[in-house]
């Protein structure tokens, strides 16, 4: 499954074209490699992302075309959610 759907299904990014964004500007590693939106995703993959201040690392537990609001917490585990500080950019 590409990266923009995977994120927008899981609702870790509310739309695909903000996802499609995010991933562009080189805000999302795949298995610590900067992924572009079109990437592929698979069950056990590794993703970091970072909203603003914050970096999230999350693994991917499975993947599917939809998802009902309370299934997608389930398609992936937080790993690490940490606070960046304005040095650490």
């Amino acid at each position: 499954m590409r990266l923009d759907k995977f994120l927008k299904v899981s609702r870790l990014i509310k739309r695909r074209t903000m996802a499609k964004e995010v991933s562009d500007q080189g805000r999302i590693a795949v298995n610590g490699v900067p992924a572009k939106a079109s990437t592929n995703v698979k069950v056990g993959d590794e993703l970091t992302i970072r909203f603003g201040q914050r970096r999230v690392t999350v693994k991917i537990e499975r993947v599917q075309e939809t998802s009902r609001k309370e299934e997608a917490a389930e398609m992936y585990q937080i790993i690490k959610e940490e606070r960046l500080s304005e040095t650490n950019e």
